[in-house]
């Protein structure tokens, strides 16, 4: 999978773009843009932070669940009323949620603070897993902002005890809503929504 934003390791930065076939045409919620090849944009990881304190912690992130629009690689714009539609000219690199898990097992790893993170099918021992729903990652086209609002668990692996749970939410205005404006804007906010739940997970409070 080709990376279209700056990578984890050198920090966030602005998204270039490759064009490819569109791969499937969605009628409910708009068509392929037009019919004109779409973008591919990618999300970012936060970088590698400073010295790490190692905890004997371990997590496992579970794939985040979403409403039906939110599993496919769309761009959503949420338009005035609340109604969705797809973004022409634009798409993800993979399924939303399986970016969006990606983005924080890579951005929990690069703090370094945990004894291991891994996925569910890993089978790697855990005392907590990570279980989260992407309630919001779309453009607002009412205030022209890009909006990540995810809703967190950690859950006591065994016990099933809810340890911990929160929401966290980001807007980042965007000059424009196209395809260009909103991947950068939507990838700010995961940024923003990455930072404070690599803190509340690491501090386990």
């Amino acid at each position: 999978m080709t990376r279209l934003f700056s990578p984890a390791l050198s920090g966030r930065g602005l998204p270039k773009a490759v064009a490819i076939p569109c791969l499937l045409a969605l009628t409910a919620l708009g068509g392929c843009g037009g019919g004109a090849t779409p973008l591919t944009f990618d999300l970012a990881a936060l970088p590698p932070q400073g010295r790490p304190v190692v905890s004997a912690r371990s997590v496992v992130v579970l794939e985040p669940v979403g409403l039906q629009p939110m599993e496919a690689d769309r761009i959503i714009v949420r338009e005035r009323g609340g109604s969705l539609s797809f973004l022409g000219g634009g798409q993800w690199a993979d399924r939303l949620p399986r970016l969006v898990q990606t983005r924080i097992i890579q951005s929990l790893e690069n703090t370094g603070r945990l004894r291991s993170v891994s996925r569910p099918g890993d089978k790697v021992p855990a005392d907590f897993q990570l279980v989260s729903e992407i309630r919001a990652f779309d453009i607002d086209s009412a205030s022209g902002e890009a909006v990540v609002d995810l809703s967190a668990k950690l859950i006591a692996d065994g016990t099933g005890r809810v340890a911990n749970a929160r929401i966290f939410t980001a807007r980042v205005p965007i000059q424009k809503v196209d395809a260009q404006n909103a991947a950068v804007g939507l990838d700010t906010a995961l940024g923003q929504v990455l930072a404070d739940l690599v803190r509340w997970v690491n501090s386990g409070r």
